[in-house]
């Protein structure tokens, strides 16, 4: 993908990252600041949403922040204003915001499903919706990516309240792509497959863990951050200027097959 390629350019789009502080939304938001782009990042925590501003800040167009639990419908509305405030418009939302915990199905509390599930679903439809409302308002169309995962493909043991949550969040994706394609506005969604980041990195520390996700990925590696990032302007830009609700998987090619240790001759 060459950056001066205009089908593939997002420069001087106005792009929110939810999520934005850490993880596959931080290597988000700095290769699109890295390309031009104008990023806002959003999370709970202000402290860290500026330092992290400050080091993906690129060329004439520095990162900006706005805090907004999506876990809290209140600062949904008034991080949307104080984005058009500063940029008058929004072009593009990441949906990043997401959390996880692993257990046993039957050992899962009321209060841990409710956590996961209105961060990672409620919380992303209630971003959309919002941000959606405002692309209409504009009339110049928009593109929305949510970050799917892995486990819409099919769920690992353990985490079913996540894998229910992103299955929603992927229905989403194409509802919202159906009812939005006459405004103009695309919904598509990136899967990841296994990625280091600051929320897995103990989990893939362990051999085991780490010997057992090479050998599943034909790629024979795990995943980093910034490989999200092509998949992510490619939705946002011209390129995919004729695609709505859709997954792709970013995944190393887990989803090609079952791999089985049997040699071929």
């Amino acid at each position: 993908m060459s950056e001066s390629d205009p089908l593939f350019s997002v420069r001087d789009k106005v792009v929110i990252v939810s999520g934005g502080s850490r993880g596959i939304g931080r290597a988000l938001a700095e290769g699109f600041a890295r390309r031009g782009a104008k990023v806002i990042i959003t999370g709970r925590d202000a402290t860290t949403l500026e330092v992290t501003a400050a080091e993906i800040s690129q060329g004439t167009h520095p990162a900006d922040f706005v805090t907004c639990d999506v876990a809290k419908p209140e600062t949904i509305g008034p991080m949307v204003e104080a984005i058009i405030a500063k940029t008058g418009r929004i072009d593009t939302l990441l949906n990043v915001a997401g959390v996880n915990i692993r257990k046993r199905v039957e050992t899962y509390t009321e209060e841990e499903y409710d956590y996961i599930t209105n961060i990672n679903l409620k919380g992303a439809f209630l971003v959309s919706q919002a941000v959606g409302r405002q692309m209409i308002a504009q009339g110049t169309g928009g593109t929305i990516v949510n970050i799917d995962s892995l486990n819409t493909f099919a769920p690992l043991k353990g985490v079913l309240p996540y894998a229910m949550s992103k299955a929603g969040l992927g229905m989403m994706t194409r509802g919202m792509g159906s009812e939005w394609g006459d405004h103009g506005i695309r919904v598509n969604a990136i899967a990841p497959g296994f990625v280091l980041t600051d929320l897995t990195n103990k989990l893939w520390s362990d051999p085991t863990m780490q010997a057992w996700g090479k050998a599943n990925t034909p790629l024979r590696r795990l995943g980093q951050p910034e490989d999200m990032v092509g998949a992510a302007i490619f939705l946002a830009s011209d390129a995919s200027r004729f695609m709505t609700g859709q997954v792709l998987y970013v995944d190393g090619g887990i989803t090609c097959g079952i791999q089985w240790p049997i040699p071929l001759t």
